[in-house]
Formats: C-alpha cells, sequence, structure tokens
C-alpha cells in the first residue's frame, strides 16, 4: 500500500512537471500517456503470449501514434478494428496492411468503398456470423470481380447447466452451424473465408482479483478455468471441420486478460490485445498480471466548498456497460481523494473530498483514471504522450483527426 501511495505521488510530480514545462498551454482535460509504462506493458504483453502473435485492438486505443507505436513492437502484427469506415481510414493512411474486422458491418457506404477497392480488399477481413452478412455485401456491389475477405465469429461462451456465460455476440455455437456457414462461403462468389475468431470475454475481460470480493472472485476463477476447458475442446472440434472446408490464415482468441490461456490453445494462431497497454482501472484487479496504468487525464482545482472539499472542472467521463461504481473514474493523484455519493463525477464540476483536498490550492492539478481502455479518447483532440517528466509528443485522437467512428 506504502509503495502505491508512493507510485501515485510519483507520478503526480512527473505529469505536473510535463504540463509546466509544455511550450504552449496544455488545454484541460490534459489527457496524456505515459509511454515508459506504455512500453512496459507491450513488452509484458509479449512475455505472456510467449511467442505467438499478438493482434492490437485499436477499440482499446484509438490514437493513430499509439497504434503504430504498438506495431513497431515485435510481438504485434496487424490490427483489430471495431468500425468498417475506421478499418478503411487505417489502410488509407498506410498504418497497417492487415486488418481485421472485431464486428460484422452493415454500413453499406464503407461496405460500398471497400468492394470498389481491390487494395482495401485485400487488406480488410469482413467478421461475420451468419450469411445475412454476405447479403448485404452483395447487395451493393454490381460485379464480384474483388474477392471479400472474411472470418467467422463462433460463440466462446461456456455453456453450463442450461446457461450461457459470456459476451452476447455470435449465434454460432456447434461445429456442425460453424461449418454449415462455411461451406457457404466456400461456394459463394466473390467471398474468401481466412480466419475464424473465438473471443472469450468471460475470461479476458472480467477481474478475477478484486481484493474487496473475494468469494466473487473466487466464483469468477472458476468460472473462467472451466471455460477455458470447455473451448480448448469445441476449437479443437471446430477446427478439425473447418480444416476438411478451407485452409485458414489465422484464428484469432482472446484478449489482455486472457493472454496465457488463450496463447497457449495450440488452435489459436494469434491474441488480441488492447487494453493492456493502457490498463485502465476495470483491468486493475487481475491474477495474471501486474497492472501498469499508463492512460490519464487532468482537470484543475476550481473552486474550494469547503475545508475539506475541492471542486474540479468536469471529469465526469463514465464508462459504457452495466451502470455501477467500477465505471466511474478514478481519482487517481493525489492519493487519497474520493468522488461524493451524491454528486459523483460530473459534466462540468467533480467535488473530491479525502486528506487531500484539504491542502490542495486553486489551480493544481488532479490526475483521474477510466474505467475502461480506449473510450477516454473519444473526448479529447489532442493526446499528449509523456516520457519520463516532459512532453515527448501531442498527437491526435481519432477525433482530433476529424473521425468519429
Amino acid at each position: 500500500m506504502r509503495d502505491d501511495l508512493i507510485a501515485r505521488n510519483r507520478l503526480r510530480t512527473r505529469l505536473d512537471a510535463a504540463l509546466a514545462n509544455a511550450p504552449e498551454p496544455v488545454q484541460t482535460p490534459a489527457m496524456v500517456v505515459d509511454l515508459d509504462a506504455f512500453d512496459a506493458n507491450a513488452d509484458d504483453l509479449a512475455r505472456r503470449a510467449g511467442g505467438t502473435p499478438l493482434r492490437v485492438a485499436s477499440k482499446s486505443l484509438r490514437v493513430p501514434a499509439l497504434l503504430t507505436r504498438a506495431l513497431a513492437h515485435d510481438a504485434f502484427s496487424g490490427v483489430l478494428a471495431y468500425s468498417l469506415r475506421e478499418a478503411l481510414w487505417l489502410h488509407g493512411q498506410a498504418i497497417s496492411d492487415d486488418i481485421v474486422m472485431g464486428y460484422p458491418s452493415v454500413d453499406r457506404g464503407a461496405l460500398a468503398e471497400l468492394v470498389h477497392s481491390p487494395s482495401a480488399a485485400s487488406t480488410i477481413t469482413l467478421m461475420i456470423d451468419s450469411t445475412a452478412h454476405l447479403d448485404v455485401v452483395d447487395s451493393i456491389r454490381s460485379s464480384k470481380a474483388v474477392s471479400v475477405r472474411v472470418a467467422i465469429d463462433i460463440d466462446a461462451g461456456l455453456r453450463m447447466g442450461g446457461q450461457h456465460v459470456g459476451p452476447k455476440r455470435s449465434p454460432l455455437h456447434a461445429t456442425r452451424a460453424v461449418a454449415d456457414l462455411a461451406r457457404h462461403i466456400v461456394d459463394r462468389p466473390g467471398f474468401s473465408l481466412v480466419g475464424v475468431m473465438t473471443y472469450e470475454g468471460q475470461v479476458a475481460g472480467v477481474p478475477d482479483d478484486v481484493p474487496s470480493q473475494r468469494a466473487k472472485s473466487l466464483v469468477v476463477r472458476r468460472i473462467k478455468s472451466a471455460s477455458v476447458d470447455q473451448l480448448r475442446q469445441r476449437r479443437r472440434e471446430i477446427d478439425q471441420a473447418l480444416r476438411q472446408i478451407a485452409p485458414l490464415e489465422f484464428w484469432n482468441a482472446g484478449g489482455s486478460g486472457s493472454v496465457e490461456t488463450s496463447a497457449a490453445d495450440p488452435v489459436v494462431t494469434e491474441v488480441a490485445a488492447g487494453s493492456g497497454l493502457l490498463v485502465p482501472g476495470l483491468f486493475d484487479h487481475y491474477q495474471s498480471f501486474e497492472p501498469r496504468p499508463a492512460a490519464f487525464y487532468g482537470v484543475p482545482v476550481l473552486r474550494r466548498p469547503s475545508p475539506t472539499m475541492v471542486t474540479v472542472a468536469g471529469g465526469g467521463f463514465v464508462a459504457s456497460g452495466p451502470p455501477g461504481a467500477d465505471r466511474v473514474p478514478i481519482p487517481w493523484a493525489p492519493p487519497g481523494l474520493e468522488l461524493t455519493g451524491l454528486e459523483g463525477a460530473g459534466e462540468v464540476q467533480t467535488p473530491l473530498v479525502g486528506s487531500p483536498a484539504t491542502i490542495l490550492n486553486i489551480g493544481d492539478t488532479v490526475w483521474f483514471r477510466h474505467a475502461k481502455s480506449g473510450e477516454l479518447f473519444e473526448h479529447c483532440n489532442t493526446v499528449h504522450l509523456v516520457s519520463g517528466s516532459r512532453i515527448a509528443e501531442s498527437v491526435p485522437s481519432y477525433r482530433g483527426t476529424g473521425n468519429s467512428f
């Protein structure tokens, strides 16, 4: 605990110095990424992958310069995109020549652009889980001269006691259903089956070592173990069936919270990772790795409602997902600050209490962490990349490039 407080105070000193030494005043909220932590996290993900290639999940970054930085690491290869327009933009910017869609797309305008560009079609792989997705593609093209690369998204949830545990994504679970769709793709002109995805979100995206939730964490770890065992068997069966239908270029799986178990499956050829590079609040409590938070935002103290409370400007960036305490931003540095129960984190102001509130001055910066990775940068145009105690570079987010994917 003491070491954590020391680290957070040192972080505050570094980030405050970086803002103070900036050549021009930094607009607040000041969005920063600690490159030292980012690079260390990339190295740790590579270690955990044990040689299995990592595909960077763009949804968890949303900053072109950070995507490029991750792809420059030997362990990372290719992008897992979340929007087809985003994938087309990444291709146009030459950020990657290997982009797999993490989700299906029915964006007819973006699909039209894809099917009319041999270059984009050779770079981007669409994700599907139904023939209806193929129908949409065919409905917007007059020629099938350009072959469209597709991958099948297979449900990777745990089936236990008649219940489904995991993200509600693909309807494809049984081997026969997957094989039927694969045969349809192979037989359908204008499409090429190149890959498979099995995202085990109930393993990759759920904390399993929360100090205040010991009993729940134990249950989560048991669910994860059962899921890994069941999925390994299912992947093997599906792989055997697909090998009789078409050669695959890749089998994508997992996420930052499941790198080891996903990479250990002999069927898996690559593991997706993104949140593990920035380590937002929801990734603090995993048994599989030590968190190194890398993304922060700073807001100034505006006023002091009482001797034991300060109010900062804005800061209310609440994460998506089920509403709850784990989705609100975390006052991080100086350590010891807390949100109030009645107001929480607000759009234009956020009151804070705790021992540091008694000594903070008007104009001081309070540093927060977001609960999820990537979503934070939808709220800014510029992200400051900090090395040591200086801003090494100020770069645009997706929004800063004029895009809203």
